[in-house]
């Protein structure tokens, strides 16, 4: 994702390189980090360091979010230096009862990458609870004919530590007639039996009371005592006995309350009352006195309440036999549980990801899943899998942990979010299982460019469009969500200059609008076309590209021009001359018009507004062309005038207007004396021209006239001869009348030649010619170094210059 990464990408891939290598180079890192504390540490002690212990860098700690996946929080990890913290009571007789070895397994959670690690806490006993005796006061009853080395049960102390703490020995206060002995049962815990060692004589002493201490065998050691009140009691010469020393028997889990489990039976030799035998349970705890119930009479062992194979496997039961003069008997009942398949698997879901980014690769850990049975053997053996056809697999870690991880490729914009259902099973008969469901979001990633709907768009806009006024708004649709569908536009190319573009159009980034900037004019810009550019704001943000063509159309914004007939360089209409013999459809002159429009707005027709005789001449529709309607005759005026008007189609049309005149006639010179006789124009133009040049023809008469006196003056001042040398033989006026080609234009040309002196404060006029001919007129203007006169009076030089005035005449 680029820079936006920095510091985390490096340490995820840190974090990455370091588990590759572990597992390469430490193949046992599998194993779970394991611990050992004793128990009923206070809060906050520290059993370890994992992020040590694991390799984990400390500064990444904040990153790696470590957290235990464990049912009760016994434990806590640091985020700051990765210690594994005691966060709650250990009581090792609480969590594990009386089993050897106290074992608690759980899992650390790190994420990026998202992975789990195994640890086991063995919890030691601690000497922490003494021995106990379930009655302060124990009365036995023995004869007075027992035998020397008969014995007697008496009740166990129970102690809830294990290993050296748990009782270990007895002890019996002295006294002459009885000794202890100790013995163990089938579990190993041990119980204590009175032994006589001396011949008993209820008329000597009828009643013993001795003191029994059980002690641990801790640091410091433990101990509690309990008071046995010997009754001698009269002689009964038969104990009962019983058909085995030990019962065994094996039970099924979850018997229902009162279920038989065997019958226990003790024989007496003696009669009557003394052969009349009770049983009672000896060295049970209350638990046990709970589950199990013995008949008094028969001797009939039934349960008091459910046994649970997954809270004790086996049970160790004293029974005692008693018959009516007091003589006992003792055996024990070896009850063992067989499991049942009645516990489903448990899913826990150690740590789950809500939200998958949708370009995650192929076995990316989504989930890190536990499972657990309370049954053993194959009535715990869990197969774990998913429902459904989804792109997720479950991958076994270890015996009874998984990771889901990701098996196919992730669309959010064909799948939103997956409800993946997780289902173990275990392998008892009949197998039982047990699912839960969990929902993942697919994160989203800019993995959609913006598509426009059309390949290209077309738009028609009619010239002189108001500025600022809408196109064309065009929309582009991205699939993705949040940053990555916001689109803006843009205008990245044009076959316009990219100078004149931003004066031509516009577009919104937001709505994709495109504004025309300026009024558009078919005329000078028939079509344009542009690229638009739609792009979001995804990181890398991705972008498509979209052609319009604009095509400016016409509208009948411009009239019709009239080509011919034209007026010509002087302002003055041109004729068109029409032989007398000409025949109807002789074709007398053509009117061209054109329309800078196209289309419709371009089509041409040609319309007689007001002609001198109608009907004398006919007008093509669409050619223009004027042609004679009929024969002419010696009545028809030699002037004709034709106004035609040129309209073109479009709406509303315009129209353009243009006047012919035509003369009738056989040449030119018989055209030309019917043109001299027409009456001056009447427009209001050519008559105020007609003013400017009669005031400069005045002016120009009043100039010579000044200037013709000068030179008279100047003359009679002057007695040198020579002061007519500057008029050069050959440059006089010639006499004649003479008719310019140019008469029908009403042009005369004049041309005057003034001689001046440069360099004298008098000045005087040598010579003045007036040139009335045809041709152009000369540059007359005296060249200084071709003439030069100097006076007998010391006069400086004269230098002649010519001035050359023309006027026109209309």
């Amino acid at each position: 994702m680029g820079p936006r990464w920095g510091t985390r990408g490096q340490t995820g891939r840190r974090q990455a390189l370091f588990l590759f290598l572990l597992s390469l180079l430490c193949p046992a890192c599998s194993e779970p980090i394991r611990y050992t504390i004793p128990e009923e540490l206070a809060w906050g002690s520290l059993v370890g360091n994992l992020a040590k212990d694991l390799g984990l860098d400390v500064r990444d700690l904040p990153t790696r979010n470590l957290r235990l996946s464990t049912e009760k929080k016994f434990f806590t990890v640091s985020s700051e230096n990765g210690d594994l913290l005691v966060s709650d009571r250990i009581d090792r007789e609480q969590i594990c009862g009386k089993k050897p070895t106290c074992v608690l397994e759980f899992e650390m959670v790190a994420e990026k990458p998202l992975n789990f690690f195994h640890i086991t806490v063995v919890i030691q006993d601690v000497n922490d609870n003494p021995p106990i005796f379930s009655q302060n006061i124990t009365e036995l009853e023995i004869s007075e004919l027992t035998l020397t080395g008969a014995t007697f049960a008496l009740e166990s102390a129970q102690d809830s530590d294990v290993g050296v703490n748990t009782l270990q020995q007895y002890y019996l206060s002295p006294d002459p007639h009885f000794s202890l002995i100790q013995k163990e049962n089938p579990d190993g815990s041990r119980y204590p039996e009175l032994v006589v060692k001396a011949p008993l004589d209820r008329e000597e002493q009828c009643c013993h009371h001795l003191t029994l201490t059980a002690l641990d065998g801790g640091e410091p050691a433990r101990s509690s005592t309990t008071q046995i009140r010997v009754v001698v009691a009269d002689a009964n010469d038969n104990p009962p006995v019983f058909t085995q020393d030990m019962y065994r028997v094996s039970v099924r889990e979850n018997l229902p309350a009162g279920s038989s489990l065997l019958r226990v039976m003790a024989t007496d030799l003696d009669e009557g009352v003394n052969a009349e035998i009770t049983y009672t349970l000896i060295n049970v705890g209350k638990v046990m006195r709970q589950l199990f119930k013995l008949d008094s009479k028969t001797g009939e062992l039934t349960t008091g309440g459910g046994l649970d194979f997954e809270d004790r496997e086996s049970y160790t039961l004293g029974v005692e036999a008693k018959d009516g003069g007091h003589h006992t008997t003792h055996c024990k009942i070896q009850i063992d549980i067989l499991d049942e398949n009645d516990n489903a698997p448990e899913i826990t879901l150690a740590s789950e990801y809500k939200h998958i980014q949708e370009d995650a690769e192929l076995g990316t850990t989504v989930a890190l899943i536990k499972t657990h049975d309370l049954d053993s053997g194959v009535n715990g053996e869990i197969l774990c899998q998913l429902k459904g056809n989804i792109p997720f697999k479950i991958v076994q870690d270890t015996k009874n942990t998984y990771k889901l991880v990701t098996d196919g490729t992730l669309d959010r914009e064909q799948t939103t979010e997956y409800n993946v259902t997780i289902m173990a099973t275990d392998k008892g008969k009949p197998p039982l299982s047990s699912s839960t469901s969990v929902t993942l979001h697919i994160a989203d990633v800019n993995d959609n460019a913006p598509a426009f709907p059309q390949a290209s768009y077309v738009v028609h806009v009619a010239e002189n469009n108001p500025p600022g006024a809408s196109i064309v708004q065009v929309s582009a649709f991205d699939p993705d969500l949040g940053q990555n569908v916001r689109v803006s536009y843009s205008i990245v190319a044009s076959d316009l200059e990219p100078r004149a573009l931003s004066s031509y159009v516009s577009v919104s980034a937001q709505s994709g609008v495109v504004f025309a900037q300026r009024a558009f004019d078919h005329e000078q810009l028939r079509a344009f076309e542009l690229t638009l550019q739609a792009r979001d704001q995804g990181s890398p943000p991705l972008s498509a590209n979209v052609s319009l063509r604009v095509l400016v159309d016409d509208r009948n914004d411009n009239a019709p021009r009239v080509l011919y007939p034209a007026l010509g360089p002087d302002g003055s209409a041109l004729f068109d001359t029409v032989p007398r013999a000409a025949q109807p459809g002789y074709l007398v002159t053509k009117v061209v018009a054109v329309d800078a429009d196209s289309g419709h707005n371009a089509w041409l027709s040609y319309h007689v507004l007001q002609a001198s005789e109608p009907g004398l001449f006919s007008l093509g529709l669409r050619t223009g062309e004027v042609r004679t309607a009929r024969a002419l005759g010696d009545r028809d005026a030699s002037r004709q005038r034709l106004l035609v008007a040129v309209r073109d189609g479009g709406q509303p049309p315009l129209s353009a207007t243009a006047t012919l005149h035509l003369v009738l006639a056989n040449s030119l010179q018989e055209a030309l004396p019917g043109l001299s006789d027409r009456p001056a124009p009447s427009d209001p133009q050519t008559e105020l021209q007609f003013y400017l040049v009669v005031a400069l023809a005045l002016i120009s008469v009043l100039f010579l006239l000044t200037v013709i006196t000068a030179i008279a003056l100047c003359l009679r001042r002057s007695s040198s001869p020579t002061a007519w040398g500057c008029f050069q033989p050959g440059l006089s006026s010639k006499s004649g009348p003479a008719i310019p080609p140019s008469y029908s234009e009403g042009t005369f040309r004049y041309s005057y030649n003034l001689c001046a002196a440069s360099h004298s404060s008098k000045t005087e006029f040598k010579f003045l010619s007036v040139n009335p001919e045809i041709t152009p007129p000369q540059d007359l203007l005296c060249d200084e170094g071709s003439w030069v006169e100097s006076t007998s009076n010391d006069n400086p030089k004269m230098t002649s210059k010519s001035v050359n005035l023309q006027q026109k005449f209309f």
